[in-house]
């Protein structure tokens, strides 16, 4: 019977652990910060922050597949199968929020409807 060696993956772990938690206390920070420079500039009809908050996340998403579903091995074409419709989709969901969300509250802010909820 032949044995192999098992690798240990805690040096792993604790990398991705650690990638993931500096992008999260940044997310935090600017949370909490707010800095006027980031959140008082528009691009694309959204405060510059709002960017920010969502591409860390998508790369944050990134990252956990990257790194849970095991696709640093995989080939290149069959990583971006995976991945591209995932981050193709939160991009599209996040968008579709954000406007509908703008639009209602332009509704709301602008006309004789009151906030009732």
């Amino acid at each position: 019977m032949a044995h192999t060696a098992h690798e240990s993956n805690t040096k792993r772990i604790w990398v991705v652990f650690g990638i993931l938690s500096v992008i999260t206390i940044i997310e935090v920070i600017l949370g909490i910060d707010k800095p006027k420079a980031l959140y008082m500039t528009n691009l694309l009809s959204m405060n510059l922050l709002n960017w920010i908050f969502i591409i860390l996340t998508v790369v944050k998403a990134y990252y956990i597949m990257w790194a849970f579903m095991h696709l640093e091995g995989e080939k290149g074409s069959f990583r971006w199968s995976i991945v591209g419709p995932l981050v193709f989709l939160i991009i599209y969901l996040v968008f579709i929020l954000l406007v509908e969300g703008n639009y209602i509250f332009d509704v709301f802010k602008n006309s004789d409807y009151r906030w009732i909820f």
